[in-house]
């Protein structure tokens, strides 16, 4: 992904407006959602190939980033998780820092490992997960070299 590449937000209007906050602010404002600390993540669109913005709340597993793929307990994925099936290299901005990552949908096992700390930093996590038939999956984003 080109650094300079035109990037198309969100078209949900708080998103795209926390998204915008977010990246004029240089990572200093709209690093939460509901106290709950969030990133900006850009993704190619599996259809279009155009760079997409969202911003989602993440958590952490040592060095990597987790992203709780729930769409408020839905019974279809988010369409951002769609995108990162069918390309997983992404770019984050989280605080000031914009860098280039990897993701991977973790495995059941991983996923029961880390399920816990990220429902006590966003308790509706267990709320979404029983609203739904669907196994809500976890992302791990990996920091590589740009």
């Amino acid at each position: 992904m080109a650094q300079d590449e035109d990037v198309v937000i969100s078209p949900t209007g708080w998103v795209a407006e926390q998204a915008r906050t977010y990246e004029e602010s240089d990572g200093a404002r709209g690093t939460t959602i509901q106290g709950v600390p969030c990133l900006l993540l850009d993704y190619r669109g599996r259809r279009t190939g155009q760079l997409r913005r969202t911003v989602l709340i993440y958590g952490r597993d040592g060095d990597d980033y987790l992203l709780v793929a729930s769409k408020g307990g839905a019974d279809e994925h988010p369409l951002w998780y769609l995108n990162l099936e069918a390309n997983p290299d992404v770019r984050l901005r989280v605080g000031a820092e914009r860098f280039a990552a990897r993701a991977e949908t973790l495995s059941a096992r991983e996923k029961a490992r880390v399920w816990p700390g990220l429902v006590e930093l966003f308790p509706p996590y267990e709320e979404y997960q029983k609203k739904t038939d669907r196994d809500i999956p976890v992302v791990r984003l990996t920091r590589v070299a740009d």
